[in-house]
């Protein structure tokens, strides 16, 4: 899911430490905000305003808001691509891709952590890392970019990060095992069990993406894509079985 995004550079402060600037999140992110004043208070912990008296406000009342654009935006994600769900599936895969680990994740992959602003106390004990911290800034910076350019600024960065993994999701755990089900239509119509071939594998260790042929005999049946190779696989036969009309 981050594949694409680019590296962020560095600039050295006058302590010596490596400090990115917000241009480097901003291509990160892939927008560019017209007020960079929102971006800045997005990253802004509570903890570094009590360092620091001349800032007029942290990040939490954009962490509410944000909270609520990803809320409607995933929702209508998903709705829009997953039309044969019922509102009894959608609720809890919405529920997974806005838990705290999942947007801590999220945060992880753009380096949110070596942006956000913090006390030296929080700082030093790990607040960088820290799942809460780097999930209600992921929060606050979708906040402050929605009032900054709107709902259609939000929206590509939304389903850039968060429609690869609801993908993954169904492909893992809301469908029955596709392998299992491939593997019964082979050997009952074709006399043959199938098997998987790795054909790629893209991105850093911490964010692989690994794209699986499924084969009967020398034919590739179907493709699919996933963070580990056990789900690509699982996409892969659920793609044969979508071509063969045994889904």
């Amino acid at each position: 899911m981050a594949r694409g995004l680019a590296r962020w550079l560095a600039l050295v402060s006058p302590k010596g430490k490596r400090m990115p600037t917000l241009s480097n999140l901003q291509g990160r992110l892939g927008v560019i905000f017209r007020n960079e004043a929102l971006l800045r208070r997005a990253l802004t912990h509570r903890s570094y305003i009590n360092e620091h008296p001349e800032e007029i406000e942290d990040n939490e009342r954009l962490e509410f808001l944000g909270d609520a654009v990803l809320d409607f935006l995933i929702a209508a994600m998903l709705y829009h691509r997953f039309p044969e769900m019922s509102e009894g599936q959608l609720t809890p895969l919405r529920s997974a891709l806005v838990r705290t680990e999942q947007l801590a994740e999220f945060a992880g992959q753009i380096d949110v952590g070596s942006a956000v602003r913090l006390g030296r106390g929080e700082a030093e004990a790990g607040g960088r890392e820290r799942e809460s911290v780097l999930c209600s800034t992921f929060e606050a910076i979708i906040g402050a970019l929605y009032l900054d350019s709107g709902l259609e600024a939000v929206k590509p960065l939304v389903e850039r990060l968060f429609l690869p993994e609801a993908i993954s999701i169904v492909a893992e755990d809301s469908n029955i095992d596709a392998k299992s089900q491939f593997q019964v239509w082979a050997q009952s119509e074709r006399g043959y069990t199938p098997r998987y071939r790795t054909v790629s594998q893209e991105g850093p260790d911490h964010d692989k993406a690994f794209t699986v042929e499924v084969l009967i005999n020398t034919d590739v049946c179907g493709t699919g894509t996933g963070r580990s190779k056990k789900m690509a696989e699982q996409a892969a036969a659920l793609d044969a079985l979508q071509r063969v009309g045994a889904a």
